[in-house]
């Protein structure tokens, strides 16, 4: 079992996670994910590790409240535990020391970019960081990026904070200023991350991207997680999560993300049944 240290509510449906997992922080590197078990009958769900701490032997989680799984985690309080923690998988991020770094976290997708802004700034690069939310209220991990950020700019949908707009208006804006960029980094919603690839492969801009594709081993060994990158099949889960953004055949990878809907839809409507009936 694996003891939830600390658990905060930090926006609508979102949760922080501190829990205690000692050995996934000691070979834990930026960009690589875990994969949690709430219970022995629960699914696996892959959840991309925010922070480790190799002292304390915690790892830190953003965890958005969506279906099933996600809203049975989001119940459990502090010093309430799960029943697996495995990881840390996945390549980790490349971070060189290459000049300018724009790094581009989209909602949630702001908790996975936190840790590859920190090393890119670590590692000696310029960094400039967009950040984009629904509204304020939504709006996660501002001061830590600020912090390991030479520029940072929050975008809203509504304009309740920072500018209005999209992630994509504030790297277009980037763009017309002639501003350099070396290397992109955009994590969040897959049409975000399709749009700002589209973009930069017109800027010539290398551009990273991180894949949320439906993952249910975790090991390459079910297929589920497969995704077309340059042509070829890859599975995201052990080729990447991140790949090439300029190569990843975005609209595949959207229809794939709708593939369990309706079974996604049925499992959290009964949850929620069985929860009023208690």
């Amino acid at each position: 079992m694996y003891k939830i240290l600390k658990k905060e509510k930090i926006g609508p449906n979102l949760n922080k996670f501190v829990i205690e997992a000692p050995l996934v922080p000691k070979n834990y590197q930026p960009g690589q994910f875990v994969v949690l078990k709430v219970d022995e009958v629960g699914e696996r769900i892959p959840i991309t590790i925010a922070e480790a701490d190799k002292n304390k032997g915690t790892i830190t989680v953003f965890v958005q409240e969506v279906g099933k799984t996600t809203y049975k985690l989001g119940a459990l309080k502090s010093g309430d535990s799960i029943s697996d923690v495995v990881g840390p998988l996945g390549h980790p991020a490349k971070v060189d020391k290459i000049g300018t770094v724009v790094t581009i976290g989209g909602g949630v997708g702001t908790a996975i970019v936190y840790p590859e802004t920190k090393a890119f700034k670590k590692a000696g690069n310029y960094v400039i960081s967009i950040i984009g939310f629904r509204n304020k209220e939504h709006v996660i991990l501002e001061e830590e990026m600020r912090k390991n950020s030479d520029e940072l700019y929050i975008m809203t949908d509504d304009g309740s904070y920072g500018k209005k707009g999209f992630t994509t208006n504030e790297l277009q804006e980037l763009e017309s200023a002639g501003r350099k960029m070396d290397l992109v980094i955009a994590i969040g919603p897959a049409i975000m991350m399709k749009k700002i690839s589209e973009m930069t492969k017109e800027y010539n801009v290398k551009t990273i991207v991180s894949l949320n594709s439906t993952m249910m081993d975790a090991t390459g060994m079910c297929g589920g997680c497969r995704v077309e990158v340059g042509g070829e099949t890859k599975f995201a889960c052990v080729d990447g999560p991140e790949f090439d953004g300029h190569e990843v055949n975005f609209d595949l990878l959207i229809k794939r993300l709708s593939t369990y809907e309706k079974q996604e839809k049925e499992a959290l409507d009964s949850y929620n049944r069985c929860k009023l009936e208690e």
